[in-house]
């Protein structure tokens, strides 16, 4: 089967359709699969969703072959995604066929542009709205990057910002600033390959931050201003959103197994009792019984008889300098962007490294402002088990077809022109007697 060299794009779900869809989210320490159906529910929704999701099947496994959220042996991923399918279609007793994927590793990162047109009646019509977003997407992307959602954050008319549908206002100059979210090609080509390589085809892919958020911000929040930082096992990304749309994505490869790394080299223990010590008893920040709680674990290359001892204090002391750098790195790279002051001061963190004892206090002192634990909400029917902050991507891509008609891609000239093979010339002519009669 041919690989996809560009993600396609999924159109918005239709208000009054229903449909059955399936997602996949291959991260770098889980691999998760959900089959649900999405009814409309009319206006005055929760959260703003046209749709209401019910989880048909639903199946998770262990992720092999990945790192630091990119691929590193297309086997184990080809396998873990075909078990995880596999499950998730025996619950839901249907076979799944598409899929939409979740991009998380390859360097999520943002780019902005401006363009501004003339409005040619005086009012403002739709070939109008195309020819400003045709020339704002008319950017180069760098080279080896590729274009994940490409959105119009805001439009402006005669010098007024902040306008959301412009069609039908008047004025003369009409203007709009664009939001182009891309990671590396490599690593979204692998991703793609590797779950065709299950014979599954691909509806999209969506930033992980960005359906994470999707999945647990109210709709006051993402108006107000918010930042979502999804904590994976191998890659923090955040995502800014503010006036309700995505502002600004980002990404370090730092995450949960680096601090799993940390403990065992601290500690010279196994991997899985420095996971283990981990999830039980570790904290970002210290306690005044630390000292007094003692922790047991095998050194490597023992056999267990006689377990080694020491306090939690010391466990914390190896956890909390990397919490910290991951939290003080963020902060940095979010003043760098300029797209602090938009997220209205409040932090929601999602993602399984966040579940880790003391951290929203920790990202509270770096970070400032207010800070929460975000779990998906809204799906009916996900079991307990999945209503952690650990399956926010993947439930959030059940509410992705619901905003993806918000984005816009490739301009229509220049599809037409390689359908066609006319270079264009009489869609041209087309849009100019259109636009000029």
């Amino acid at each position: 089967m041919k690989p996809h060299i560009f993600p396609p794009r999924m159109k918005q779900l239709g208000a009054r359709r229903s449909a059955t869809m399936a997602v996949l989210d291959v991260g770098t320490s889980k691999i998760a699969c959900i089959i649900a159906r999405l009814t409309p529910v009319g206006e005055g929704s929760p959260r703003g969703r046209t749709h209401r999701a019910r989880v048909l099947g639903i199946g998770h496994q262990r992720s092999r072959g990945v790192k630091a959220g990119q691929i590193v042996d297309m086997e184990e991923v080809e396998s873990a995604v075909r078990r995880t399918v596999d499950a998730a279609e025996r619950m839901a007793r249907s076979q799944v066929d598409a899929i939409v994927v979740t991009a998380s590793g390859g360097r999520l990162a943002s780019q902005h542009f401006a363009a501004k047109t003339r409005v040619v009646s005086g009012a403002v019509a739709p070939s109008d709205v195309h020819r400003v977003l045709e020339a704002s997407a008319a950017h180069v992307t760098e080279r080896g990057r590729i274009v994940v959602h490409s959105l119009p954050t805001g439009f402006s008319l005669d010098g007024t910002a902040g306008i959301r549908e412009p069609a039908g206002m008047v004025g003369g100059e009409l203007g709009v600033d664009l939001h182009v979210a891309s990671c590396d090609q490599a690593a979204m080509r692998n991703l793609l390959v590797a779950v065709e390589r299950c014979h599954l085809g691909i509806e999209a892919a969506a930033a992980a931050p960005y359906v994470a958020g999707l999945a647990v911000l109210e709709a006051d929040e993402a108006e107000l201003g918010a930042i979502v930082i999804d904590m994976g096992a191998g890659v923090t990304s955040l995502a800014v959103f503010s006036g309700g749309a995505l502002a600004h994505v980002d990404a370090v490869t730092l995450g949960g197994n680096h601090i799993t790394m940390d403990i065992a080299r601290g500690l010279d223990c196994r991997l899985s009792d420095a996971e283990r010590l981990k999830t039980l008893y570790g904290a970002a920040i210290s306690s005044p019984s630390d000292d007094r709680e003692t922790i047991a674990f095998d050194h490597v290359g023992e056999s267990g008889e006689y377990p080694a001892h020491a306090p939690k204090s010391h466990l914390v002391r190896i956890i909390r300098p990397r919490v910290e750098e991951t939290l003080e790195f963020l902060r940095d790279r979010l003043a760098a962007s300029g797209f602090s002051a938009h997220a209205g001061r409040r932090v929601v963190l999602t993602g399984g490294a966040c579940l880790l004892t003391g951290l929203p206090e920790a990202a509270r002192r770096i970070l400032g402002g207010q800070v929460r634990v975000g779990r998906p909400a809204g799906i009916d029917g996900l079991p307990e088990s999945a209503r952690s902050p650990a399956f926010a991507a993947a439930v959030g891509l059940l509410v992705y077809p619901q905003f993806s008609g918000r984005e816009y891609f490739e301009p229509r000239q220049e599809a037409e022109m390689r359908g066609t093979g006319t270079n264009g010339y009489f869609s041209r002519v087309g849009q100019w007697l259109r636009d000029s009669f």
